[in-house]
């Protein structure tokens, strides 16, 4: 058995700037991005999945804006995409599939909470967490637990963390911490860069090893470590705040393996393709049922 965990936020922003995502129905609606994102998940039902779930943002603020006042907000998205946030868990609704709309936390955090889940089942050989997204790199455990880019058709296992990021799954939030993440809206530490803290984590691993003392530090080839060991000596606070933001929270309720099974659309899903000018993913639908018939 596998286990597909689709960021359906990144999925709608995606099919919203892709080229050819953009689609206004009858009614007048912007839908294209609904649409692009219904159609990829029914296609991947098409194509064999079974356990299959979609985190979304159902509001971009999180705990996370209480600890760090330049956290990304909804300020500046688009009023035609921000609009189709609630239609997307709608139509993958009545698509079927489990949906986790986030309000308190974010999508990142459900898709962590429900790998650890997928990973403790030992039914399930593999877990596919569908998104690009340098946050979910955490989560990677071997080659068991993986993230995939659909877009790219790229797999990474903990060895292609690693040698993307230069540290390993477990370094990801350290490294984030000191790097910062623009897309997230915290901006890590003066100097530090991703070649650097790569180079100081893969030795220490994490913030809190970090000696204070560069001439404590056994970091071959490094450059400038007394200056990197003096604004890390300044703003450890601020590291550890920033750790903690790009820490995901996998105490999310987002149920069991079993309860992910796919089990077929509901009547709703024809008025979403009509209103989505999408009869193909009825056809889509179809194939899929008769596939597991």
């Amino acid at each position: 058995m596998q286990v597909h965990l689709v960021d359906g936020t990144y999925e709608l922003f995606r099919y919203f700037y892709s080229p050819r995502g953009g689609h206004t129905n009858g009614a007048g609606d912007e839908v294209g991005a609904t649409r692009g994102v219904l159609r990829s998940v029914a296609a991947m039902l098409r194509d064999g999945a079974t356990h299959l779930g979609v985190a979304t943002d159902h509001t971009v603020e999180s705990f996370r804006n209480d600890l760090w006042d330049g956290y990304k907000t909804g300020d500046g998205i688009d009023p035609e995409l921000f609009a189709q946030f609630p239609w997307v868990e709608q139509a993958l609704s009545a698509l079927g599939v489990t949906v986790w709309p986030m309000v308190d936390v974010e999508a990142d955090d459900a898709l962590g909470a429900a790998a650890a889940v997928a990973a403790a089942d030992e039914r399930v050989q593999r877990v596919l967490i569908c998104t690009p997204d340098k946050d979910l790199a955490q989560c990677v455990v071997g080659d068991r637990v993986v993230q995939l880019d659909r877009r790219r058709e790229e797999l990474r296992d903990a060895d292609g963390v690693l040698e993307k990021y230069g540290v390993p799954p477990e370094s990801i939030p350290d490294w984030l911490a000191l790097v910062g993440d623009t897309a997230d809206g915290f901006p890590g530490l003066p100097g530090w860069g991703a070649k650097s803290a790569a180079s100081v984590l893969r030795v220490y691993r994490h913030l809190d090893a970090i000696p204070d003392a560069p001439g404590q530090w056994d970091v071959p080839g490094l450059r400038g470590a007394a200056k990197l060991a003096g604004t890390l000596n300044e703003h450890r606070a601020d590291a550890e705040l920033f750790r903690t933001l790009a820490t995901l929270v996998t105490d999310v309720e987002v149920g069991t393996v079993d309860e992910w099974r796919w089990g077929g659309p509901s009547e709703e899903l024809d008025e979403w393709c009509e209103r989505l000018d999408a009869p193909d993913v009825l056809r889509t639908v179809g194939r899929a049922l008769t596939d597991r018939a």
